[in-house]
């Protein structure tokens, strides 16, 4: 940044420098450049350069200038006639001698002071020569006149740094109008001498008019009978070329007819012929665009095919990938799981095992207080099973709601209640018969006759109730003796 900002501040300062030291003149003016040198230096159509604040550059005109020059008032000729006269000059700083004067006089002064100082001193110079000629010469001489005006002048204009270039007068007035007094005698000769040749003229332009005639009437005798021979050489000639005509045109149409006919032959082979050739070109455009057809559809199709295969490629690599992915997450799930389903089973074997332990451990500690407590706990289970096999033994009878007697021989409700210790020996038998327990022998196995005669013993570590009920282990049995 600071590069560029020194690379602005460079070109802002040259832009600046030029603009104030920078001097450009165009050739109608001069740039005069003053300061540190003794001599200014001049710049005419060409550029420069000056030293800021310490030279300064003015403005000369040197183009060239047209100036009216015109007396004021009427000015006595040597014949002392009050004359007016107006001209026009023209003039130009004299770059190669009077360059030095010209700045002293008119530096910095525009266009119309300078001419205003040349206009006066050129209208001394012209009072001077009218005071120096007659009317009659100025009158008859003006080229004269303005190049004694003109010399007379360029002393006195060189010492301006001016150069005259040219001085013509341009009219000429008198007070008393003298001038046109001047030419009556010379307008009166003119006059008369006009007169005498125009009379002169006319006859002489009558006589030639009376020959012109004569001569004019036998010239057109002449050429009227030169014209009538002319006509009938003319229309013989055009006879003799209607013949001629007539003839060249038979021959011209028989030529034709015989031509058409050879053309038009000539054309229709030469049709034929291109027919010819244009259907064989058609059927070469034909065969050259089936091949360019049959082409572009074996490109289209191959390019087709083979876009199709590189689909299917990509579309197999992705499915590749994805059952990659797929089977590689399954294996992740499947591991993940059989290491949960091992660890589930593991806990599961624990917890059995360690159940199987607990029950044999309460199965072992319930033997051992069946064991201890044999007699009492067969009759405390008899106790308990009893009233369970009276209860449904009675329960059937519970729910009759009406009983109706038939017969004398029977007691009425009273022989339905008996029925109830005969049911309860039924089951005992029927327990016997399935299970091989004998309630009766149960019931008397702690008499004397039991212990002692039969020598009867219960083992095992179930309890009768749980068995009589069904609840129990069928590979568990009571042994009775």
């Amino acid at each position: 940044m600071n590069a560029i900002a020194a690379i602005i501040t460079v070109i802002v300062a040259i832009i600046l420098f030029t603009s104030i030291a920078y001097v450009k003149a165009p050739p109608n003016r001069a740039a005069i450049i003053t300061g540190l040198l003794k001599e200014p230096r001049i710049l005419r159509g060409k550029a420069g350069f000056k030293i800021p604040f310490f030279e300064r550059v003015d403005w000369l005109e040197v183009g060239q200038m047209d100036i009216s020059v015109e007396t004021e008032e009427f000015i006595p000729t040597s014949d002392f006639i009050n004359i007016q006269v107006d001209a026009i000059a023209q003039v130009s700083i004299d770059v190669e001698n009077g360059m030095d004067i010209a700045m002293r006089n008119f530096l910095n002064k525009n266009m119309d002071e300078i001419k205003t100082s040349i206009a006066k001193t050129l209208q001394g110079n012209l009072r001077e020569i009218i005071g120096t000629m007659e009317l009659k010469n100025i009158c008859q001489n003006k080229a004269e006149f303005s190049k004694q005006v003109k010399e007379n002048a360029e002393e006195d204009i060189a010492n301006l740094g001016i150069s005259i270039i040219s001085f013509n007068v341009q009219n000429i007035k008198d007070k008393e109008n003298l001038i046109s007094d001047l030419g009556i005698d010379n307008r009166e000769k003119i006059r008369k001498s006009a007169s005498i040749a125009k009379a002169d003229s006319l006859k002489e332009v009558s006589i030639n008019q009376a020959k012109a005639d004569n001569e004019s009437n036998t010239a057109e005798i002449e050429s009227q009978t030169e014209i009538a021979k002319r006509e009938n050489e003319l229309a013989i000639k055009r006879a003799e070329l209607k013949t001629e005509e007539d003839k060249a045109k038979a021959r011209a149409d028989a030529t034709y007819d015989i031509e058409s006919q050879r053309v038009r032959k000539d054309l229709e082979k030469a049709t034929q012929e291109a027919e010819i050739a244009k259907r064989e070109k058609e059927i070469e455009l034909q065969a050259k665009e089936a091949e360019v057809t049959e082409k572009k559809l074996d490109a289209e199709i191959k390019k087709k095919a083979d876009a199709d295969r590189y689909a299917e490629e990509m579309k197999a690599e992705a499915e590749l990938f994805k059952r990659k992915k797929e089977a590689e997450a399954d294996l992740f799930e499947k591991e993940k799981e059989a290491e949960a389903i091992k660890k589930k089973g593991e806990a599961e074997a624990d917890a059995i095992r360690m159940k199987g332990i607990a029950e044999a451990e309460a199965m072992d500690k319930k033997a051992e207080a069946m064991k201890k407590y044999g007699e009492a706990a067969i009759l405390e289970m008899l106790i308990g099973v009893l009233p369970d096999i009276a209860k449904a033994v009675a329960e059937p009878i519970s729910s009759i709601s009406d009983v109706k007697i038939i017969g004398s021989g029977s007691q009425g409700v009273s022989d339905i209640s008996g029925n109830v210790p005969i049911v309860m020996a039924q089951v005992m038998e029927t327990v016997k018969e399935a299970t091989g327990v004998d309630l009766k022998d149960v019931i008397h196995a702690n008499t004397y006759d039991a212990k002692v005669n039969r020598k009867v013993e219960i083992t095992g570590s179930v309890p009768i109730k749980e068995q009589l009920v069904g609840t129990a282990d069928p590979e568990e049995n009571v042994d009775s003796e």
